[in-house]
């Protein structure tokens, strides 16, 4: 894969799962797709770890095709880690017959994915006033309920998932003025309403 070719999302099956279900694995996974190519010292520094942790779990997320080397990267021994894909599919029907452990892997993969969300969320409130008006007026922080069933729900999904990949094909370079990452959060869940 050539450093311009975009990358795809991953979806997540029981062996990958339980290689990623780690809570410093997935965010060394983060910060690579976020940050780019970087070293297990540089990663251990951005996250407050030991360059020992970052190393291991980075091997660990290597077996599993998550990362992978940077070879264009490096100087000498120096070691480069880059991210494999852009991100993760979690497609719960892959997971219905699960074994104990798997599943053990999966609440934790879900509780860390959540985690990150309201972290992120958070930087986002904290720092928005340091951005640039046409990036506060272009967020979205709306909550909405309808009544659905499981079909309609997964229908929708579906669209929303269709959507967001019509605009990965329309994204612009790095290079592009005014262009910046931006993350989308869905959530789609039943509730109680007695």
């Amino acid at each position: 894969m050539t450093e311009h070719e975009p990358l795809q999302p991953r979806v997540l099956d029981a062996r990958s799962l339980r290689g990623l279900a780690h809570p410093l694995r997935m965010e060394l996974l983060n910060a690579l797709r976020r940050g780019g190519p970087a070293t297990a010292s540089q990663l251990a520094a951005k996250l407050g770890e030991s360059s020992g942790a970052t190393s291991y779990h980075l091997r660990q997320l290597a077996a599993h095709g998550f990362v992978e080397d940077a070879p264009e990267r490096g100087k000498g021994r120096e070691r480069w880690w880059k991210a494999a894909d852009e991100g993760l599919v979690f497609d719960s029907d892959q997971f219905q017959d699960a074994d104990p452990e798997v599943r053990g892997a999966m609440d934790t993969f879900l509780h860390e994915v959540a985690n990150a969300h309201t972290r992120e969320l958070s930087t986002w409130l904290a720092t928005r006033n340091e951005w640039p008006h046409a990036w506060a007026r272009s967020t979205d922080m709306s909550d909405m309920t309808l009544r659905l069933t499981p079909d309609l729900a997964r229908e929708l999904k579906g669209r929303v998932h269709d959507l967001i990949d019509e605009y990965r094909d329309r994204a612009p370079g790095t290079d592009t003025p005014d262009s910046e990452q931006v993350r989308i959060h869905t959530h789609l869940f039943p509730i109680k309403t007695d």
